[in-house]
């Protein structure tokens, strides 16, 4: 009886350590600066992303080519937005405090699209540019 509460209370330790490491890795690639080609491109006025934005910026992560396949998309981070955006859909009329960490958490999400867009548009620059002056 021991061993298996131990072995719970193990496996939901580990659980909130990675859902915590997780979200550190996704606030801190959306910290990163995201260059105007992809604001413009998102049609994103006067330089700040709002969570509307996500979708937009999703579409267009999708539409440029991934020049390393085997790493992984915004397939995490849709889930992770959709989650937040419903939980905000439910409870953030009725809490104010967690309609403003949803809208935190959703405009953190649009961020990181965007770093994303900007990472594959700047390999593909990369690589024509290599290809040009060989």
């Amino acid at each position: 009886m021991f061993s298996a509460m131990l072995l719970a209370i193990s496996i939901v330790a580990l659980s909130q350590f990675a859902l915590y490491y997780w979200r550190a890795v996704l606030a801190g690639v959306a910290a990163q600066p995201v260059s105007d080609r992809v604001l413009v491109a998102a049609q994103v006025e006067n330089g700040r992303l709002t969570p509307q934005h996500f979708q937009t910026l999703a579409g267009l992560h999708d539409l440029t080519p991934d020049l390393h396949p085997n790493r992984s998309g915004l397939g995490p981070v849709r889930v992770y937005y959709r989650f937040i955006e419903a939980l905000d859909a439910f409870l953030g009329k009725r809490i104010p405090s967690l309609a403003v960490w949803s809208e935190r958490e959703r405009v953190i999400c649009a961020r990181y699209a965007a770093v994303q867009v900007d990472r594959r548009l700047q390999a593909n620059l990369d690589l024509a540019a290599s290809l040009r002056s060989c």
